[in-house]
C-alpha cells in the first residue's frame, strides 16, 4: 500500500501531471467573443440562401408562392427532379455536362499554366523577373467585365464565337494560381534537390514534371479547385460568346429558364431544383479535396 501511495505520489508530480494541475483556465476574451459572433453571423449569411434552396426545391408552385420559405410543406422533390431532368428532351443534363467539360478541362490547363510560371519565376533568374511578376499580379485589379469586350473582338477575329474554344482559352489564365504557385514552389523546392537532378542528367522538361510537380500538389489542387469553382460559376463570358444553346454551361441555362418564368410561373420550381442539383458537384469537389486545399491556402497566407 505503502507502495501504491509512494507511485501516485510520484505520478502527481510528473511534469505533465503538474503541468495539467496548475495550468489556468484561459478566461474567454471579448475579442474572442465578438470574432464567434461574426463568424457565425457570415455563416448564416452564406447558409441561408442554400437553406432556402433546399426547402424551395421540395415544394410545388403553389406551395413555394403560399408557403413560409423556410420550412417544408407537401413533399414534390422526386418529381421537381424528374421535371428537372426531361425538360427540352434533357437539355439540363447536356447543361451540366458542358459546365463539366468548361470547369474540368479548363481548370486543369489553368492549373498546370500556373505551376509552369510559378516555377520559372520562384527558380529561374532572369532580367525582369520581379517586374514581370508584378505585372501578372496586376491583373487581379482589372475587373473581368472590363475585358469582355477586347476578349469578345479578339475571339471573332480568330472565327472562335459560338465554339467551345471561346469558353477554354479565356479560362487559362489564373493571376492568382500564378502567385500561390510562385510562394510554394520557393518554399517546398530546394534548389539543391533540382541541382542534383541536372547533375543526374534530367532535362528541365523532367524536372517539371516528375519533381516540381508532386512536391507542389497542395498548391496544384488549390489552384484547380479555385479555378474549377470560378469557370463553373462564369456566366458573363458564356453570355457573350455562346448563342447555341445546346453549349451553355447550366448557368446560363437555368438564366434563360428564369427569363420565361412571367409567361410559365411553374418553370420556377424547375429553375430552383435545377440550381440545387448545380452546387453538388462544387459540394463533392470541396469534400474530396479539402485535406489538400487547406495547406496550400496556408501556405500562400505566410509568405
Amino acid at each position: 500500500m505503502t507502495h501504491v501511495s509512494s507511485r501516485l505520489s510520484g505520478a502527481s508530480a510528473s511534469p505533465a501531471f503538474s503541468r495539467n494541475a496548475v495550468q489556468p483556465r484561459r478566461a474567454t476574451s471579448p475579442a474572442r467573443v465578438i470574432l464567434t459572433l461574426v463568424m457565425v453571423a457570415l455563416a448564416l449569411y452564406f447558409l441561408i440562401p442554400v437553406l432556402w434552396m433546399i426547402f424551395a426545391s421540395t415544394k410545388s408552385t403553389a406551395d413555394l408562392n403560399s408557403s413560409f420559405g423556410f420550412w417544408f410543406a407537401d413533399i414534390h422533390f422526386v418529381q421537381n427532379l424528374k421535371t428537372v431532368f426531361v425538360l427540352q428532351d434533357g437539355i439540363f443534363l447536356r447543361w451540366m455536362g458542358n459546365s463539366l467539360l468548361y470547369a474540368g478541362v479548363g481548370s486543369l490547363g489553368a492549373t498546370l499554366i500556373a505551376a509552369a510560371a510559378g516555377y520559372s519565376l520562384a527558380k529561374f533568374h532572369f532580367a525582369g523577373r520581379d517586374a514581370l511578376l508584378g505585372f501578372i499580379l496586376g491583373g487581379v485589379l482589372i475587373p473581368a467585365t472590363v475585358l469582355a469586350l477586347p476578349t469578345y473582338i479578339l475571339l471573332d477575329r480568330v472565327g472562335l464565337i459560338n465554339t467551345y474554344w471561346a469558353v477554354f482559352l479565356p479560362s487559362l489564365g489564373s493571376t492568382f494560381g500564378v502567385f500561390l504557385c510562385r510562394i510554394y514552389v520557393a518554399s517546398s523546392v530546394p534548389d539543391e534537390i533540382i541541382e542534383a537532378a541536372r547533375v543526374d542528367g534530367a532535362g528541365e522538361v523532367r524536372i517539371f514534371f516528375t519533381i516540381v510537380l508532386r512536391m507542389v500538389v497542395p498548391a496544384l489542387v488549390t489552384v484547380f479547385l479555385f479555378s474549377f469553382i470560378s469557370i463553373w460559376n462564369n456566366f458573363f463570358l458564356p453570355l457573350i460568346v455562346l448563342n447555341d444553346e445546346r453549349k451553355w454551361p447550366v448557368t446560363l441555362g437555368l438564366y434563360s429558364l428564369q427569363q420565361s418564368a412571367q409567361s410559365d410561373p411553374d418553370i420556377v420550381r424547375t429553375v430552383v431544383t435545377g440550381s440545387l442539383v448545380s452546387t453538388i458537384p462544387l459540394v463533392i469537389l470541396f469534400l474530396v479535396l479539402q485535406r489538400y486545399w487547406r495547406s496550400g491556402l496556408t501556405a500562400g497566407a505566410l509568405k
